[in-house]
């Protein structure tokens, strides 16, 4: 099953991962709107940096990437000299690990603090609880800040990600070594139900499901850390309610432990 023509479901198994993966998303989408000059991408932008600050002002995410950081380092120590291991990679990765370990530990005050000081964020935060509440009439300073330069506006986004960037390079380490931990297994939902039963005894961090783009249903994964239940939902016409398929669908699993 080629990954290019596959859906990739993504199911965490503990909040730790929830929280990790939300970030991750929104990340992505920041860096994709600050990126063009459109004006309604910049507020695109500016929405979704709202949204970072809003989970580190909840909590101390900086303390939860270290203790993960420390330990898939120790995970990768304790496999150095495992046969076949690319020693030489292994420790690029390690140095790697290294470096943005000494950054986050390096962070003198609460990540984003400073952003939540920033005049022009808080008056956009302060009125998007409102339906249409950053208009123009309403959030003038802001209306102004859009019809700068594209250079000006550039190095203000630049400078209010700044405090997530090691956060950011953190994440993409953690989550890319629990993604690629385990290997894929094909498997069978039959009747479009599959159940999944985790070893208690295994430090399962995520499920992961590649379903072929031909196959016009799509996953609910629900569930927790000891147990998963997979349906694969067709889309009914008119926007109706999904109902669960009828027929077998093959798929990829993934458990990912570390």
């Amino acid at each position: 099953m080629s990954v290019n023509n596959t859906i990739t479901y993504e199911f965490p198994l503990n909040e730790k991962i929830r929280v990790f993966i939300r970030l991750e998303h929104l990340f992505n989408q920041f860096i994709h709107f600050s990126a063009s000059p459109v004006v309604n991408d910049k507020r695109a932008a500016i929405t979704v940096l709202l949204d970072i600050i809003s989970i580190f002002k909840r909590t101390d995410l900086r303390s939860e990437v270290l203790k993960e950081l420390t330990r898939q380092t120790t995970v990768l120590k304790k496999i150095a000299n495992s046969e076949g291991v690319n020693k030489e990679m292994l420790q690029g990765i390690l140095t790697q690990l290294d470096e943005v370990t000494k950054k986050l530990h390096g962070m003198t005050e609460k990540l984003g603090l400073g952003n939540t000081e920033n005049n022009l964020l808080q008056s956009i935060a302060q009125r998007s609880s409102i339906p249409g509440g950053s208009c123009s009439f309403d959030l003038p300073e802001y209306h102004y800040w859009l019809t700068q330069a594209e250079e000006n506006r550039v190095n203000d986004l630049e400078n209010w990600f700044r405090p997530f960037k090691d956060i950011n390079t953190a994440l993409n380490y953690i989550l890319n070594f629990i993604r690629n931990s385990c290997n894929p297994k094909p498997e069978i939902a039959l009747a479009g139900f599959y159940q999944i039963a985790l070893d208690q005894n295994q430090p399962y961090q995520l499920i992961r499901l590649n379903v072929d783009k031909s196959i016009k249903c799509f996953a609910e994964i629900s569930g927790g850390k000891h147990r998963c239940n997979i349906r694969f939902m067709e889309v009914m016409p008119d926007n109706k309610i999904p109902v669960q398929c009828i027929t077998d669908i093959p798929f990829t699993l993934t458990r990912c432990l570390f």
